[in-house]
């Protein structure tokens, strides 16, 4: 099924980094899936480029509105439901002087990175929505396109791996481990949710 998935996402072309951007920016748990397929199409077509980027980047920046709609309703007593007293702490001071370093560095960053932490504590402490807007776009796209610069210089050799078996059982493995990821993530906000208010 994820297998189909993908390949439904290669054949939507630049519509599949914006789609999956939605998802992987608000509340799924999917490390380097616009990455990889962002890699896949730029190394397929080198001038789709601008195309893939662009979409890439509003794709994610839909998907931090989404969540920013969510965390800056529920504020800091939300964000109590998410996280720990200490760390809670930690991403208050983060937003109160670095805000904008820290909402940078959590998109153009890697994981394990805590990317939603940083946008949900931006949004739940009021941090302007324009700006935020902004900084995920500018920031997304210089990743993306760094991400396909990449591709273009070893796109062949990227294409030769991906169409090994080893790499589609690696690929599914991760997929997995991902699908059981934003699960836990998910069952972990309701469950704090539900606590005492």
């Amino acid at each position: 099924m994820v297998r189909h998935l993908f390949a439904w996402l290669l054949k939507l072309g630049i519509f599949g980094p914006l789609i999956l951007g939605i998802a992987d920016s608000s509340f799924l748990f999917l490390p380097f899936g616009n990455d990889l397929l962002v890699v896949i199409l730029v190394a397929r077509n080198h001038a789709r480029l601008p195309f893939l980027v662009l979409s890439a980047a509003i794709g994610s920046t839909l998907g931090v509105l989404l969540l920013d709609a969510v965390c800056r309703k529920g504020g800091e007593e939300g964000l109590k439901r998410m996280m720990k007293p200490r760390r809670l702490e930690y991403f208050k001071r983060r937003m109160t002087n670095q805000a904008a370093i820290a909402i940078a560095t959590a998109c153009l960053a890697p994981p394990p990175f805590p990317f939603t932490l940083v946008i949900a504590s931006a949004s739940a402490f009021a941090y302007p929505r324009p700006r935020l807007l902004g900084l995920v776009f500018t920031s997304r796209a210089v990743r993306f396109t760094i991400v396909g610069m990449l591709a273009i210089r070893f796109g062949s050799d990227i294409l030769r791996i991906a169409g090994l078996p080893a790499t589609t059982w690696i690929m599914l493995g991760f997929i997995a481990l991902c699908a059981m990821g934003s699960a836990y993530q998910v069952m972990q906000w309701v469950r704090r949710s539900r606590g005492p208010r």
